[in-house]
């Protein structure tokens, strides 16, 4: 099994209602696509961090292997959903991948 973590800050100017729209969105378009992506069998968003918290929205997904890693990261689905409800709101990226 392999856990795929990704930590993402919201653009500065996402604010208000506009930003519990993009969190809103960005959850429930993520965690669709477990059932869409062969070798996803768990993904988790976390949107409500704690003050202490310097990242705004924490994904966490468990896939079966690395190859269905690499599936994930280029399916058409991910790629939509990345491009429509992520990347345009986000300003950081970090991610770790690792073996369990």
């Amino acid at each position: 099994m392999v856990k795929h973590v990704i930590l993402w800050k919201l653009n500065e100017d996402v604010t208000g209602e506009a930003k519990d729209k993009v969190l809103r969105e960005m959850k429930e378009n993520l965690e669709a696509l477990v059932g869409k992506v062969p070798g996803l069998s768990e993904l988790t968003i976390v949107t409500k961090p704690l003050a202490s918290s310097n990242a705004d929205v924490m994904l966490d997904s468990t896939l079966e292997n690395e190859d269905a890693l690499k599936g994930y990261q280029s399916h058409p689905d991910h790629v939509a959903v990345a491009n429509t409800y992520v990347r345009p709101f986000t300003e950081v990226r970090l991610c770790m991948d690792y073996e369990v």
